[in-house]
């Protein structure tokens, strides 16, 4: 039977009056409507097993979809995409690095590194990306930061950078810990920052990679994990994880005609739903290869003209000195604000406003525009200079 049924019999059975049919009909059709919402507050529903999930426009950190994006959770190994851009742009590859106790006891996944071996931060790298170890994530954090907890420091340095504004870093391996957190959108955007770094993607797209450590006495071979890799040819990573507290999680990424799609799932099920990450990674990017495409709003350079009361010219060219390029779908509503802010005098590439982008009544983009020529101010200052000139002319 129906819930419409049980409800039409309940209400013909009852005892109450009119009023209170009334009330209880008014508060299902409100519980039915906020519940539908919820789901589908990006406008689909797209039936994933994750708990929370998002897919992000690559190039300019737009959600295309979200559910539940930005609720904190444990990220397990995706924590990694963090610690290997920091170990990029801090380190250098040839730096050698020793193996520490700590670093040595680190549990499975792991290299089996011993303590007093030496490697190559290269080769750590690759180890951990490539297979998740753990003992390599921490290698590296102490190498780089000097202590697992300088080394923190610097991952939720980088994460407020880049726009991350709801994660906090503990370790450099993602294993379970108090206050290690992020959310889905926070790890796509350190994705899709991670993804437009090229040491970082040829690092994450090798398929194997073999090394040894710096005295050759042991040698190591490690395979890519990331399976998606071979699922969607456009996919350029990014990075597995999992541990008992956060689940199945996977942090993707595809390059599909000049778009950049960036996806993260965390809370993806557990053992032995293993595959589910795939499939919502799977769910995500086609829906955003299918929905949305790329679209020029404003080009780089475009200028027009505006009028400039009490100027010494009636009207000037001011514009922009950067485009702007997004994903959008049909059912996008995209709608711009032109807004003026100056003081005469103006000088050429003074700021004189701005123009705001708004996607679906959220603001997107704030565009600079710049004078393209100077201008004065007409008053009485103006007037007198123009006649000391000829005046001073008239003599000479």
């Amino acid at each position: 039977m129906r819930i419409g049924s049980k409800l039409k019999n309940y209400l013909k059975n009852s005892s109450l009056n009119d009023s209170g049919k009334i009330f209880i009909c008014v508060c299902l059709i409100i519980c039915i409507t906020i519940n539908f919402l919820k789901v589908n507050s990006f406008g689909k529903d797209l039936d994933l097993k994750s708990k929370s999930a998002v897919l992000i426009d690559g190039n300019t950190g737009r959600i295309l979809y979200g559910k539940n994006e930005n609720e904190k959770m444990p990220m397990a190994s995706t924590t990694k995409i963090m610690t290997c851009i920091v170990a990029l742009e801090s380190g250098k590859m040839n730096q050698i690095i020793k193996v520490s106790s700590k670093a040595a006891s680190m549990p499975k996944v792991k290299m089996y590194a011993k303590k007093g071996e030496q490697y190559y931060l290269k080769d750590l790298l690759y180890a951990m990306m490539l297979e998740s170890f753990n003992d390599a994530a921490m290698i590296v954090a102490e190498g780089i930061g000097g202590s697992q907890e300088e080394f923190a420091k610097m991952m939720n340095k980088k994460a407020k950078e880049i726009g991350a504004k709801n994660t906090n870093f503990v370790t450099p391996n993602g294993l379970d810990a108090d206050n290690h957190y992020s959310t889905a959108y926070d790890m796509a955007l350190i994705g899709a920052y991670a993804t437009k770094n090229k040491q970082f993607n040829e690092i994450t797209n090798t398929k194997s990679y073999s090394f040894t450590d710096v005295f050759a006495k042991r040698s190591i071979t490690v395979n890519n994990k990331d399976m998606f890799l071979t699922m969607d040819n456009e996919a350029i990573g990014i990075k597995t994880g999992f541990t008992g507290k956060a689940g199945y999680c996977f942090v993707g990424a595809v390059k599909s005609n000049g778009r950049h799609f960036v996806s993260c799932v965390l809370a993806c099920g557990w053992p032995p739903n293993k595959s589910y990450k795939w499939k919502d990674t799977t769910t995500l990017m086609n829906y955003g290869k299918r929905e949305y495409n790329g679209k020029k709003i404003i080009a780089s350079g475009t200028k027009f003209q505006i009028e400039i009361p009490n100027g010494t010219k009636k009207k000037i060219n001011v514009g922009v000195s950067e485009g702007y390029t997004t994903l959008i779908s049909e059912d996008d509503n995209v709608k711009s604000e032109t807004n003026f802010n100056y003081k005469l005098p103006i000088k050429k590439w003074d700021v004189v406003g701005n123009i705001i982008i708004t996607i679906n009544g959220k603001k997107t983009k704030k565009i600079m525009l710049y004078a393209f020529e100077n201008v004065e101010k007409y008053d009485y200052r103006f007037v007198l200079k123009k006649i000391m000139k000829k005046f001073f002319l008239f003599y000479l």
